[in-house]
C-alpha cells in the first residue's frame, strides 16, 4: 500500500476513473490534495461542479480508481482502487484549504472566476484503504 500511495507524492494531477451504470469507466484528470492521515487510510480531496458527470456517477457507484497522470490525463503510474464520497460543509472547507495550499495562486484565481460566473464547487473525498 505505501508504494501505491507514494506514486502520488510529486504528482500535480490524478486521473479519477468513475463508472457508469453500464460499468464503463470514465477517466478525468483533476487537481488533488492529500490530507495528512494515518498509515491505514489515505484521503485525497478533489473539487468539481456539483452537477458534473463524475458527481452523478459517484452518487450511483462510489467505487473509483485513481492513478497519477499529467494534465492531459496520460497515466504515469499504477491504478489504485478507492471509494469516493461528497464532503459535508466542514470537511469540504478543509479540502478546499488543502487544495489552495497545494496550488496557491492558480487555485485562488480559478476560484475567483468561478465565483464571478456564479458557479459553486463541491468537494469529493477519495479514500484509499
Amino acid at each position: 500500500m505505501p508504494d501505491d500511495l507514494a506514486q502520488f507524492a510529486d504528482s500535480k494531477y490524478l486521473s479519477l476513473e468513475t463508472f457508469r451504470k453500464t460499468g464503463a469507466g470514465v477517466r478525468t484528470p483533476v487537481w488533488f490534495a492529500e490530507a495528512p492521515s494515518s498509515q491505514a487510510q489515505a484521503t485525497f480531496y478533489v473539487y468539481t461542479l456539483p452537477d458534473s458527470g463524475k458527481v452523478k456517477r459517484i452518487r450511483n457507484n462510489p467505487s473509483v480508481r485513481i492513478a497519477p497522470c499529467n494534465m492531459r490525463g496520460d497515466v504515469r503510474g499504477e491504478w489504485v482502487g478507492a471509494r469516493a464520497r461528497l464532503c459535508a460543509d466542514d470537511e469540504a472547507g478543509r479540502g478546499q484549504e488543502l487544495l489552495v495550499d497545494k496550488y496557491g495562486l492558480a487555485k485562488r484565481i480559478g476560484d475567483f472566476f468561478s465565483r464571478l460566473r456564479g458557479r459553486t464547487q463541491c468537494v469529493l473525498a477519495i479514500e484509499v484503504t
